[in-house]
């Protein structure tokens, strides 16, 4: 079996070589045959008239003188009969065998015909001439190769020719045809050995050049993907971290003897507070888990989504109330398509995220309009509002936008990536709308109906 690619290559271009230059050699003897035996003959019959010319004008003894000394009998071989079975020779054959002449084709020609023959490798004029001896024939033969012999030795040189210079120009161009999948397959190595830092410099276009450039997106994708699992195993490990060592710390601590049931009952608290907060991270981790497999089945039933959206506000309501936040609410009757239980989730996450970055004492905004294929929820709140380098970034997995604040407000990183899953298996969209200290306002659009 033939791995190489540069082997694949150079033998598949050596084999169109090879097979367009033999079909080449078949064209050309099949188009030019003709062509060059009917050279040959327009020459040989113009000879040939020549030669019946001088017989018929001149004595007989110094036609043959004249005919013995012409520098044509270097180019053809003359025989000329008297009777079927006598004749005399002018010109060497030079090795060249003689063609057969049949008596009849000698009788005919003695009777005042012509007789021309066109054979695969034999090539002979006859014509009647006029002496004071009386009618003789004259046939002459050309002594240069054939014109199909000519044909092919041109032909097979050009075949030769063309597979030398062919092969040497296949071999340069394949070369540079492989490189950049070499240049491909090395940096394929250095990004599964982690080195993300390739410079490829392909600037070739068509196909290879797509290739690459659609390879360093990749790469900068996973350099970026690499970087938010650098950065989520850091935020987790921190956050699960943290719970543990207060986790462990109370633990010990009450194992003390001396304790009041007052300290005692703190220490539980906090060791329940803190067991709660892993069990979040956990939940989190695995139900963005279960949203990315392909085995999710939604649950698709048609519900008032305004009334949805009223409940949600209402179970939360301690989140809100602590911090005196004010709703303004436009949310016109609307019925929805789509799996409840996940849409949940995605208000709860939304409303959840705004008021945690929202002041005290400040109002956030809930509207949903609906046309004749989607509805469009938008929830904006007069938080810090979101960087806008942060803002392409903010649904994806593990991202903390505003890092500085991150100790302040706390999570994971995980919730928006959650909602943008959900909305995206709903067929739909979301976007934000920020503006760094002034808020945020996060539009989501969900089709009417699902293609199921």
């Amino acid at each position: 079996m033939i791995s190489s690619l540069y082997t694949r290559v150079v033998l598949t271009f050596l084999a169109s070589v090879i097979g367009g230059t033999v079909i080449a050699f078949f064209a050309t003897t099949w188009i030019f045959q003709d062509k060059l035996n009917e050279n040959l003959q327009s020459n040989l019959f113009d000879f040939g008239q020549d030669v019946v010319h001088i017989y018929n004008t001149l004595p007989l003894d110094e036609a043959e003188a004249f005919v013995s000394e012409m520098k044509q009998l270097h180019s053809y071989y003359i025989r000329i009969y008297t009777t079927t079975d006598q004749f005399r020779s002018y010109g060497e054959l030079k090795g060249q065998e003689p063609f057969s002449v049949t008596n009849e084709e000698v009788q005919q020609v003695l009777d005042g015909q012509n007789v021309h023959i066109n054979g695969i490798d034999t090539i002979f004029l006859g014509l009647p001439i006029k002496t004071e001896r009386g009618n003789q024939a004259i046939f002459i033969e050309p002594l240069t190769s054939s014109s199909n012999s000519f044909l092919i030795k041109f032909v097979l040189t050009f075949l030769f020719c063309s597979l030398i210079a062919g092969s040497l120009l296949i071999l340069v161009a394949a070369i540079f045809l492989v490189r950049p999948i070499k240049k491909l397959t090395k940096a394929t190595r250095l990004i599964a050995d982690g080195d993300f830092n390739i410079q490829l410099n392909i600037k070739q276009k068509g196909e290879i050049g797509m290739l690459a450039r659609s390879f360093e997106e990749m790469m900068r994708d996973l350099q970026q993907l690499e970087q938010m699992r650098r950065e989520f195993v850091t935020n987790v490990s921190h956050e699960v971290q943290s719970p543990l060592t207060s986790i462990s710390g109370f633990a010990i601590a009450l194992k003390q003897v001396n304790l009041s049931d007052e300290e005692r009952s703190s220490y539980l608290d906090i060791i329940i507070t803190e067991t709660v907060r892993i069990s979040k991270i956990s939940d989190s981790l695995l139900k963005l888990s279960v949203l990315e497999s392909q085995s999710l089945q939604m649950k698709l039933v048609t519900f008032d989504l305004d009334e949805q959206i009223r409940r949600v506000i209402v179970a939360i309501q301690p989140q809100w109330s602590a911090r005196n936040i004010q709703f303004d609410l436009d949310l016109s009757p609307t019925s929805i398509t789509a799996d409840y239980d996940l849409l949940d989730q995605v208000w709860i996450n939304l409303i959840a995220n705004g008021i945690k970055f929202s002041e005290k004492d400040s109002q956030m905004s809930i509207t949903i309009k609906q046309d004749s294929k989607n509805t469009i929820v938008c929830i904006s709140d007069s938080g810090i509002g979101i960087l806008p380098e942060d803002q392409k970034h903010i649904f994806d997995r593990f991202f903390k936008a505003d890092r500085s604040h991150s100790q302040t407000y706390g999570g994971s990183g995980m919730g928006l990536a959650i909602v943008k899953q959900i909305v995206s298996l709903h067929q739909g969209d979301i976007r934000v709308e920020s503006e760094y200290g002034k808020g945020t306002t996060f539009i989501v659009t969900l089709p009417i109906l699902i293609d199921t």
